[in-house]
């Protein structure tokens, strides 16, 4: 069975709906790590499609755009590693305090191993108004400078101690996305 999925944009919506709020005191941090490989069992020079088979036994296509330079050196048996990283840092402002503007930036880094290889980085920074807090869930839920509402469980209760409707918080939202090829090993 073959499926096509954005893994990247499914992670990184569950993660920010997940962990915009976990904390409402001072400065915060929350991270995560996901990391899944996969062998290449085809490759279609043609389409620059790679077929990979997880551990599951589950069959992606993965279409490689004109970034993967170094696509001619993808073999069928070879080892695919992606590995996606976000955090979450944020801070209560005080009332009449300057927030930061919203502001994006990307990056990109190519792999110098033996096989194939690189990162791309994005960071997103926004403010959000507190618009409701259920402390009964425990949730909190926000509104961002564009209009979107987001809200989210927070772990630990005692995090919205302090929170008013109203607040305002700064978040600054890192992502990387990076994968790693590898001989099979014999």
């Amino acid at each position: 069975m073959t499926r096509r999925m954005n893994i990247h944009l499914l992670l990184l919506m569950m993660f920010y709906a997940c962990s915009v709020i976990a904390s409402a005191q001072g400065t915060a941090a929350r991270a995560g790590n996901v990391s899944t490989s996969a062998t290449i069992t085809a490759i279609n020079h043609t389409t620059r499609v790679v077929t990979l088979k997880d551990a599951q036994g589950n069959v992606q296509d993965v279409l490689c755009g004109p970034e993967i330079t170094r696509f001619n050196e993808l073999k069928v048996g070879d080892v695919v590693t992606f590995s996606y990283h976000a955090a979450v840092v944020y801070k209560i402002a005080k009332p009449g305090a300057s927030m930061s503007a919203a502001a994006s930036e990307v990056g990109t880094v190519k792999g110098q191993g033996p096989k194939p290889g690189g990162a791309i980085t994005h960071q997103r920074k926004a403010t959000v108004t507190v618009t409701a807090i259920d402390p009964a869930a425990p949730s909190i839920t926000v509104k961002t400078a564009d209009g979107h509402v987001l809200t989210a469980e927070v772990e630990d209760k005692k995090n919205l101690e302090g929170v008013k409707v109203g607040d305002k918080i700064a978040i600054t939202f890192t992502e990387a996305f990076m994968v790693t090829v590898e001989a099979p090993k014999h």
